[in-house]
């Protein structure tokens, strides 16, 4: 399958860029609104939490730390969320193409990846230009971002090709998930910090598979620190482990997706 995207690949890439562009057809803004989203998602946040509820990092007595913590796990889950809610219908959004054309069909969510990570590249850009305003100098620490980057995608597209493929068989995954990624976003420590959960919910938030990929983000933005040896080593195997048992299913039910839609 890998060797089959690779001879697409020109095929892929510019797929990437005709649904970059379709999603903001039309928009006097264009891609400022991929940028615009989350950081007001985050604004509204900070209002509230920080300033409403009087939120502050621990340890830290700086009143910018609270929104450089926020924007740095909102933009971990934000490319992770992207990736797998539009990995789950993909296969259907595609259906006609695949019932008519000869393509690689792991090509659709390495498209959907792609797009996800150009949005996402825009808005790290953003974001480190507002943290300098905010007087939060970038670290040489921001280098591990593209080793998150590639570890979240991982993750993202391992997960939305098992509920894809399942989504394909049974549509009423693609309703689960987008319950469930809700619910998700709270277990995740992104506007709060692990240190205030209670002990006996701590296992629960510490089990967690996004919490070390939205960690590193935060330890890179906020601490200026890289990610110790077990963190990485965590967050590198979860996402492994999840892409190889992704690409087992999608191998396997692969012959029959097509007849399914």
């Amino acid at each position: 399958m890998l060797a089959a995207a690779w001879r697409y690949r020109h095929f892929i890439w510019a797929s990437i860029v005709r649904d970059v562009r379709a999603r903001f057809a039309g928009s006097k803004l264009g891609l400022v609104w991929s940028i615009l989203h989350p950081l007001a998602q985050a604004a509204i946040y900070t209002l509230i939490l920080a300033e409403v509820l009087g939120a502050r990092v621990p340890g830290i007595d700086d009143r910018t730390a609270y929104p450089v913590y926020l924007m740095a796990g909102l933009a971990a889950w934000g490319l992770f969320s992207e990736i797998l809610t539009r990995s789950v219908s993909i296969f259907l959004d595609y259906s006609n193409a695949l019932k008519k054309i000869a393509f690689p069909r792991i090509s659709l969510p390495l498209i959907v990846c792609g797009g996800a990570i150009f949005n996402h590249v825009l808005l790290l850009l953003a974001v480190g230009g507002l943290f300098v305003l905010l007087g939060h100098p970038l670290t040489i620490a921001w280098a591990i971002i593209p080793v998150g980057i590639i570890l979240i995608s991982a993750f993202a597209i391992g997960l939305g090709l098992i509920l894809g493929t399942l989504n394909v068989f049974e549509r009423d995954v693609a309703q689960l998930v987008g319950v469930v990624l809700q619910l998700w976003f709270w277990l995740t420590p992104i506007a709060y910090f692990l240190e205030s959960v209670p002990a006996q919910f701590l296992p629960l938030m510490q089990a967690n598979p996004m919490t070390p990929l939205v960690q590193l983000y935060q330890g890179a933005m906020l601490y200026g620190r890289f990610p110790t040896n077990a963190e990485f080593a965590i967050a590198s195997a979860i996402a492994t482990l999840v892409l190889i048992v992704a690409l087992f299913v999608f191998r396997r039910a692969s012959a029959d997706l097509v007849d399914a839609l």
